[in-house]
Parts: C-alpha cells; structure tokens; sequence
C-alpha cells in the first residue's frame, strides 16, 4: 500500500493477511507526522537519507499498529469515527429540513402580505362606498324633510 501527499510517497508492505484500513491508517498517520515535522523543508533535500531521524517515529508507529491490543484500539477509535460521522449526517439532515419549513415559512408570510394588502385595498373602497350611502341617505333624509315642509 501506498500513499503520496504534499509531494512525498510513504510506502507500507505488509503481510496479505494485514487489513489494508490499518495500513492506510499506519501511512496517514506517518504522513501526518513527518509533515508537522519536516514539511516545509522536503522541497529543498539534496541529498539522501536527510530525514533519517523520523525513522525513531516509524519505529515506534511500526510498534503500534503491529500490536493487537493497538488495533483493537484503532477498531474502537474507528466505531467512534463512524458514530460521530452518522450523527454529523443526521445534524445535516436536520439542518436541510429546517431549511426546507423556512423556506414554506417565507412562501406562507409573501402570501399573507399578498392577502392583507388586497384586504387592505377592499377595506378601503368599502369605506369609501359605506361613506356615499351615508351621505346618499343623509342627502335624502334632508330632502324628504324640506319637502315635508
């Protein structure tokens, strides 16, 4: 297995029976490591074996993921990945629905501002129609009284 990040190649052989996920794991974290340590100086290395100190790193990582008890780890440490991934997923499916009734939310309140300012319209043209009938029966009111009289 193999890995090539920020311009470097780790490399791993294992035994086939070794799970590739740990081997993956093994390099990612190699990887991680050596370029916190050295990245900014891969760039300008002119000769070999510059790193050859990161080889104590390796030793101690090599030691790490061959020992059954560190892999019963790393599985655990994955099952927790894999928890917090399913509930980042269910955070984000929350989060689109709540987008989804916001959105029906703002569709709901552009209609009633749609309602209220043709209630508004007709309120006002009652009003002013209320306004001629009263004026309308005052006027008659005033002309049965003259006449009356």
């Amino acid at each position: 297995s193999y890995l090539i990040e920020n311009d470097v190649c780790y490399l791993v052989l294992a035994e086939r029976n070794y799970s590739k996920r740990l081997a993956y794991s093994y390099l990612e974290d190699l990887a991680q490591e050596f370029h916190s340590q050295y990245g900014k100086r891969v760039n300008s290395v002119t000769r070999p074996y510059t790193f050859i100190e990161f080889d104590t790193y390796i030793q101690k990582a090599k030691k790490i993921f061959t020992d059954s008890r560190a892999r019963r780890n790393l599985s655990a440490l994955n099952t927790e990945l894999q928890d917090v991934q399913r509930i980042m997923v269910q955070n984000i499916d929350d989060v689109l629905q709540r987008g989804v009734v916001l959105s029906e939310l703002d569709t709901k309140a552009q209609n009633l501002s749609m309602l209220s300012q043709v209630y508004k319209k007709d309120a006002t043209h009652l009003n002013t129609k209320s306004m001629y009938v009263k004026a309308a029966a005052g006027c008659f009111v005033v002309l049965v009284f003259v006449l009356y009289f």
